[in-house]
Order: C-alpha cells, then structure tokens, then sequence
C-alpha cells in the first residue's frame, strides 16, 4: 500500500483567504488524502476539525512561524491540537536565525522549547528545510547539527527535496539518511538554467535582499514529476525511510499556471505511478 498524499495549502495560499472551506474541499476533489495548513485565516479550529471530518480529509500537520510558537507554544500550538494535526512544524528561519550567524545557537534551544511544548500536547514537532541549513558548521551541515543537537523525540524531520536539491545534496539519500525520523516528506519539483541561485527567495514572496537579482525565468517551481527530480527514487526512499506521509507542496506556480492547477497536475502525476 502506497502512502498517503497531502498538500501543503501554501500552495494555494490566495485561494485559502478567499474561500478556505472550499479550496480544501477542492483539494479532497483532486484526490489528495490530507492537508498541512500555513495558516488558518481567522477560521475557528473547532469547526475546522468538523469539516475536514466530514469531506473525509486529514489534518495532518501545519506549519506555523517560529517565532509565534516561540512566544507562546502552549496556547499556538492547542490550536492544531484541537484541529486534529498529528505534527506541527518550523516552517522557515529568517535571517538571524540561521545558520552562520550568532543567532544560531539559540535558535537551536528554541527549537528544543517548542518540542517540548509541542511533546506535552501530545504533538510532534518538525523542521522543514530550505537550502541555507547545509553551510557547515565544522565538519558537519548545520542541519544535521540541529538533529544531533536536539533528539529526535522532541524533533523530526521534514524534508523539503526540492530544498536539498537546490543545495547540491541528493535528495533521496538524504531521506534515507534519517529512516525512522522522516514521518513527513514534502514533494516539490522545479527547473532551472545556469548555476547562480540569485534571489529564490523572493519566489517564495520573502525579501532577499543579500542575493543578485535572478535571470527571467532561469528558476521555475514546478508540478511534481514535471521538474528535474528524480520522483520515483525519492518516493522509494521516502518507503524505505519509514515515512508516514508525503506532502505535495508548490511555493509559486510556473509561468502562465495557476495555483490550483499546478497542485491537481502534481496530483495527477502521482496517480500514474499509482501513489
């Protein structure tokens, strides 16, 4: 039997705030098993709980700001509780969070508060990556200095593989390297030509100031199995690592497309390979 297939609603982000129940509704349409919010909109998380309850859909995990979880985890974090979400996840560091930087160190212990917090509530916490968790910091990528650091009953991992990627690494060795603490994986494809980077960032509508300016259309987030990943291995490994979970997420559409449509094509996808 095939894992579940999620979609993280980031992906459809501007259909969520226009029409929330319906844009979820849409995606159970597609055929996707769960959902993994970025945000809940004002929306009560009772009757968010009853909903997805009553489509037949997953709440699955949310990604929620660090620093709101960090303020004041207990009371952030029994919103998902209430809703039915298995995980909850560190999303995105901002800048003097990261690694490198002196802030580092205690982004690390932040990040052991809120497993803590998250642990007593009965949830699980996660850590989703972005390309800038594999500088290293000795010997070793910061990332996996953060799972060294803090262990693995108060954090697990959530793999973005488009992420790991982008950084030179592979990205189903990657998985495979953290079997049993890999429950959730995010599927994500793109394209690009040249080697600079420049600013990605701001195509996942974040200020990046510190990078070049990226050529037109050298980067593209695109619909999984329509990008350069290597899907059916790292669907493999993401079997053979013990996940629970795979969550189809599209940070922006490519040229032309619509979110929505980007998300159904992925779905689309996964289906010919019978996920």
């Amino acid at each position: 039997m095939k894992l579940p297939v999620a979609v993280q609603l980031y992906s459809v982000r501007d259909d969520m705030e226009k029409d929330f129940y319906g844009t979820i509704r849409k995606m159970k349409e597609f055929g996707y098993d769960g959902v993994e919010f970025a945000g809940l909109f004002g929306q009560n998380p009772e009757e968010i709980k009853a909903f997805c309850e009553e489509i037949g859909i997953v709440p699955i995990s949310a990604h929620v700001p660090y620093y709101d979880m960090l303020e004041n985890p207990e009371a952030v974090l029994a919103d998902y509780k209430t809703i039915g979400c298995k995980y909850v996840v560190v999303p995105y560091l901002t800048e003097e969070c990261r690694p490198g930087t002196d802030g580092f160190s205690a982004t690390v212990e932040g990040i052991r508060k809120i497993g803590e917090a998250a642990k007593a509530l009965g949830l699980q916490l996660l850590y989703h990556n972005h390309d800038f968790e594999f500088v290293k910091i000795g010997e070793e990528y910061a990332l996996d200095v953060l799972y060294s650091s803090v262990p693995a009953d108060l954090l697990q991992t959530e793999i973005d593989t488009c992420w790991v990627n982008v950084a030179g690494v592979n990205p189903s060795e990657y998985i495979e390297k953290y079997s049993g603490r890999s429950p959730v994986v995010h599927l994500k494809d793109f394209k690009r030509s040249g080697e600079k980077l420049g600013k990605l960032y701001d195509l996942i509508g974040i200020d990046d100031e510190g990078a070049e300016q990226e050529e037109e259309d050298s980067f593209s987030f695109m619909p999984v199995g329509y990008g350069v990943q290597d899907m059916p291995a790292i669907l493999a490994a993401c079997e053979e690592a013990g996940a629970e979970w795979v969550v189809v997420e599209q940070d922006n559409p490519a040229k032309g497309e619509t979110p929505e449509n980007s998300v159904r094509l992925s779905r689309e996808y996964l289906k010919t390979l019978n996920w």
